[in-house]
């Protein structure tokens, strides 16, 4: 499976990129078509990823996009940073670095860092010209996370997340998302079906002592457009649990988006991310907000 999905977007990437490699951004989707940025990197909501095309290139061009985001909740905080591209709307590339950290005993000094590379090819459908028809646009996705070891739980001798029960410290997640935009309802829907064996997107490993086989988990989003500009929605993700250490439970965010011009974007919401790790057992809500820049 690995393979099939891997050469599909090389294919289709070598196939688009030399009739692009002299245009220049068009910029013509309409305006929030492009999503904003996951927490791994990939184009679609605050936490999980549609199937539209990150930037506002049309098929006939190119586009990106940086973006920052900062999760706080009462014991943690989580930033992710990146980049992400789009190729004649239907192939994306993206980097992500993900940077986890405690604030309270007895893990005020933990730092975990993850690195992660997404590929993103649009198999079929169109979210946003094909209004007579019910077929969703429809993408096929890949996520490889690379866990950069575990920073300040030194004096217990834990430097790496396969200490605390992970069986391995880098992993893959794939999906398949559909996203739906009714312009007459003013609605924008998507679900995703990721296969992972990712604990805590990644940040405490992959597979556990409880479990170490893919699963499958259900993603979805609903996003109410305001107008033009303000969309609001909410998402909810299915999460595995495979640590005896972490009792990993689903999260789910309700959001506000803001697109004020094709160049920004700015995300805010109210996220429940579930109990992070039995050292501070608690569930952990708190703020999200998200800042993206690009063309």
């Amino acid at each position: 499976m690995r393979t099939t999905i891997f050469a599909a977007l090389l294919l289709s990437t070598c196939a688009t990129a030399p009739a692009l490699a002299q245009s220049r951004p068009d910029m013509g989707k309409f305006l929030a078509t492009g999503g904003v940025s996951q927490l791994e990197g990939a184009g679609g909501g605050g936490i999980t990823p549609w199937a539209l095309i990150s930037g506002y290139g049309t098929r006939d061009s190119w586009g990106g996009n940086v973006h920052y985001t900062h999760v706080k909740t009462q014991d943690y905080s989580l930033g992710t940073y990146g980049v992400a591209v789009g190729i004649a709307d239907k192939v994306e590339v993206s980097l992500a670095r993900q940077d986890f950290k405690g604030s309270l005993a007895p893990l005020d000094q933990l730092q975990i860092k993850q690195d992660i590379v997404g590929l993103k090819l649009r198999v079929a459908g169109d979210a946003v010209y094909e209004q007579d028809r019910w077929l969703p646009q429809i993408a096929i996705g890949i996520l490889y996370k690379k866990n950069k070891g575990v920073g300040g739980l030194g004096a217990l001798g834990v430097t790496n997340v396969t200490q605390l029960g992970a069986k391995d410290d880098s992993g893959y997640d794939y999906y398949v998302a559909a996203t739906k935009i009714l312009f007459e309802q003013s609605l924008l829907l998507n679900g995703t079906l990721r296969a992972t064996r990712s604990n805590q997107m990644g940040i405490l490993g992959f597979g556990g002592d409880r479990n170490d086989s893919t699963r499958l988990m259900p993603e979805v989003s609903l996003a109410y457009l305001v107008n033009r500009k303000l969309a609001l929605g909410a998402e909810y993700r299915r999460k595995p649990h495979n640590l005896t250490l972490d009792d990993e439970k689903a999260y789910y965010d309700a959001f506000i988006a803001w697109f004020p011009n094709k160049n920004l974007s700015v995300t805010a919401a109210y996220a429940h991310l579930g109990d992070i790790t039995v050292l501070n057992k608690k569930k952990q809500k708190g703020w999200y907000l998200s800042l993206q820049a690009g063309f």
